[in-house]
């Protein structure tokens, strides 16, 4: 097994994920089975609990653990699927060094972090790369080199890296090189961010630069000089408006041949050109705008997953879509919000949590439901539809969940059965891969065009199977359910130009090459119902 460590010095989102994803395809492009792990220094053992505004989104995987977002940058660049074995967070760690002990594994010995932490560190890194029968296992180490919590974790790699032969293990660290308003690229960072790790026993093999402009010549050849590398290893990472480039950009700059050469690789040859990914991005036509009203709005990370299934949509149409970010909250007393929703030729109201904001989400889809406009809702979004339609078209006053209001007279929305009674909230929701079934002759047969389909869910509540009669004669069709027929999973409208929403979360498994079909369902009616609307506006000018 040979091993690939990703490490990042300077300041924290330097784009480490993206870097390690971009390297995974690189390789895969040559025919090397390649297997990204994630090491989150924070003692929380997952990422389910944390708040979207300081960590993003929640990504979710197909055996359902919840983790960072830089997981879906490895499944949709390298397109395929992990498992929560390839998440190490300290949490995780400390928790089987503690159960070890208490099991007596330890007897005699006093715990501490070396050996018994870096032990446990390395023994799950050879496992899961082991079970992987991957060739190369690259190890993405999160935070920024000198953080405390990050300290066991690069210990764990320094003897790794003497107990591995020399062309079985690799260090790649990842800078910054920031541009004066002069317009000179400063290296100091770089060299003091390498001078920390080299305190701790660790000397990069590559440096990727991250700056605003590509290297200058004399400025690799002096981050070589004083970090101990080739210059052929100062690998530049120039910023770029579109992340699918970046494989392209870091291969542009050898940083295949570097590895090739130091790991001593013997395939070379290009399998698959992801150039033809990039051209599909750089080649779109038309303007299509589509209004996303969320919790979370005011930081679009919280939302990157379903922000890269449009873009796969975009991709597969060739369209371009301009994403109008709306407040949830602002829709319940801002009128201005409104007006940019007469604006948009489709709305999506995505997942979320807890009570802040859902009338302006309901206050939204409604207004896609009246207006005609294209409407996708996922997870809450599907939910909050049930809510709508239940208070306007089935005559339930007050309908609501009742994750919002424990004592509505009508709770459309409910809590999961298997859910009743459990009091920990980290781990225990719907989570991950689960089948669906979808009925024939529906909206959703034809977009998915199968009967039988797997996405991924993160929920705790679900639609009331007691109001379903009542629901079914307001007009919405539950078009998908569970393998047993229980859990309604998807919704339309029969009669809308184009009503969908789906209580699992598509954007999860939509890739660049294979759009999610509901999400390219939704960009193309977005886009019909834009030239409907330019094609009327003209003929109004006309007369």
């Amino acid at each position: 097994m040979k091993y690939i460590v990703v490490t990042g010095g300077v300041i924290s989102g330097l784009g480490k994920g993206i870097t390690t994803a971009s390297i995974g395809r690189i390789l895969k492009d040559r025919g090397y089975n390649v297997v990204p792990m994630k090491i989150d220094p924070y003692i929380n053992i997952d990422a389910g609990t944390m708040n979207p505004f300081q960590h993003g989104e929640v990504y979710v995987l197909a055996d359902g653990t919840e983790v960072d977002l830089d997981f879906g940058h490895y499944e949709r660049f390298m397109d395929i699927e992990l498992g929560g074995e390839h998440n190490i967070t300290t949490g995780v760690i400390f928790l089987s060094v503690i159960n070890r002990e208490r099991n007596g594994e330890y007897l005699g010995q006093t715990v501490q972090i070396i050996p018994h932490v870096t032990n446990e560190i390395k023994l799950r890194i050879r496992e899961v790369a082991a079970r992987s029968n991957a060739d190369i296992c690259i190890v993405e180490i999160g935070g920024t080199v000198g953080d405390i919590e990050s300290m066991p974790f690069l210990e764990a790699v320094r003897q790794m890296r003497r107990e591995e032969p020399r062309e079985n293990f690799l260090l790649i660290h990842v800078t910054l090189v920031p541009l004066t308003k002069l317009g000179e690229q400063k290296t100091k960072p770089t060299q003091h961010s390498v001078k920390a790790l080299r305190e701790l026993g660790l000397q990069p093999d590559i440096i990727v630069c991250r700056c605003e402009r590509a290297l200058a010549e004399d400025v690799k050849e002096k981050i070589a000089m004083f970090c101990d590398v080739d210059k052929r290893d100062v690998i530049s990472a120039p910023d770029t408006d579109e992340i699918y480039e970046v494989p392209v950009l870091l291969e542009n700059e050898g940083i295949f041949e570097s590895i090739r050469d130091k790991m001593l690789l013997n395939k070379s040859e290009k399998r698959f050109y992801w150039e033809n990914i990039v051209e599909k991005c750089r080649n779109l036509s038309g303007e299509t705008e589509v209004a996303i009203v969320g919790k979370y709005a005011g930081l679009e990370d919280s939302y990157l997953s379903i922000k890269e299934a449009i873009k796969h949509a975009m991709m597969d149409l060739r369209c371009n879509v301009d994403i109008m970010w709306i407040e949830a909250e602002d829709l319940e007393t801002d009128e201005g919000a409104m007006r940019k929703l007469e604006r948009a030729d489709g709305v999506l109201v995505p997942g979320g949590f807890g009570t802040r904001g859902t009338e302006g989400k309901i206050r939204a889809i409604e207004f896609a439901r009246v207006r005609g406009k294209p409407f996708l809702g996922i997870c809450l979004g599907f939910q909050l539809a049930v809510v709508e339609v239940a208070r306007n078209l089935a005559g339930l006053k007050n309908a609501n969940s009742t994750e919002f209001c424990d004592d509505t007279p009508h709770p459309v929305v409910d809590l999961l059965d298997e859910q009743r009674g459990i009091m920990k909230k980290g781990g225990t929701m719907r989570l991950g891969n689960g089948v669906v079934i979808i009925k024939e002759n529906t909206l959703a047969h034809r977009i998915y065009g199968k009967t039988e389909i797997v996405e991924r869910h993160r929920h705790r509540y679900e639609v009331n199977p007691s109001y379903l009669d009542m629901l079914s004669d307001a007009g919405i069709l539950f078009s998908g359910t569970d393998s047993d027929g229980n859990k309604m999973e998807i919704l339309e409208l029969p009669n809308h130009p184009f009503f969908f929403a789906t209580q699992f979360h598509p954007e999860f498994r939509s890739r660049p090459d294979r759009p999610s079909p509901p999400f390219r369902a939704f960009i193309s009616a977005c886009m019909r119902r834009n030239i409907q609307c330019n094609t009327t506006q003209r003929s109004i000018e006309e007369v």
